[in-house]
């Protein structure tokens, strides 16, 4: 999988196109809270935070305190400033935190970024206190009918298979100790049209691991079908609007 240099303008990019409003997060809330059981003060590792929108979102949500732990520079300048949030430069393979100094770790769409899985589980599993989740957003290999980006985008799924597979991910977390809790697929929306979307590719097409690994001939192709929805005034159907992905959850 090609990795993305976070510059300003790509981190930039990444926070106007790939950020969910809020309120599009309600099912992703709902999910954590079953398997977090957060309790205020409590400490949650962000790990591979980006610009910050799930460490505000667990902060406001749960009153947790978030270690918000990114490697780019670009992208921890735009986490915004928050008290009960620590902006920490790091990655999955050396956490800025002592030994058994939290609660639980949040991994968002970074497994695939991550070059030796096993590493980062050891060292996640060293932060964590005796029994605390792992709780990994992600698409897995094999796993991506129900993302938006395939029905309009279908050559990122060469991408998506590139990806950790369940399995392989699981046997990463494994060889620290962790098992499998649970999986679920989370629903969330981010749009309110299908004009939206097409508004939006020229930048997704910046920001997004997965559309910066179409050629051009098929990032057009993919805006052509877009095009053609909205011109022909097609009612978007809730799989137009909603895009959902996996929660593992490992203890």
């Amino acid at each position: 999988m090609a990795r993305i240099d976070y510059d300003g303008a790509t981190a930039a990019s990444f926070r106007a196109a790939r950020e969910i409003p809020r309120s599009g997060l309600a099912a992703w809330e709902e999910a954590v809270r079953r398997h977090l059981d957060p309790v205020p003060g409590m400490t949650v590792v962000d790990v591979g935070a980006g610009t910050g929108a799930f460490a505000t979102a667990f902060r406001d949500w749960f009153g947790v305190r978030v270690v918000a732990v990114e490697p780019s520079d670009a992208m921890r300048a735009l986490i915004p400033p928050r008290a009960g949030i620590a902006v920490r430069a790091g990655h999955a393979a050396a956490l800025p935190l002592p030994d058994a100094g939290a609660d639980a770790a949040w991994l968002s769409t970074v497994t695939h970024h991550v070059p030796d899985l096993a590493a980062a589980a050891r060292e996640i599993r060293r932060v964590l206190r005796p029994g605390a989740p792992v709780l990994v957003r992600n698409a897995f290999a094999g796993r991506y009918e129900r993302l938006r980006i395939v029905r309009w985008f279908p050559e990122t799924a060469r991408s998506l298979d590139t990806y950790p597979s369940v399995e392989e991910t699981c046997e990463a977390f494994a060889s620290a100790g962790f098992t499998r809790a649970a999986l679920e697929s989370v629903p969330q929306t981010d749009l309110s049209s299908l004009a939206e979307l097409l508004e939006r590719s020229d930048t997704l097409r910046t920001a997004d691991t997965l559309m910066r690994g179409l050629t051009e001939e098929e990032f057009t192709r993919g805006k052509a079908r877009l095009r053609e929805a909205v011109l022909a005034g097609r009612t978007p159907q809730g799989a137009d609007l909603t895009s959902s992905l996996d929660l593992l959850v490992l203890r």
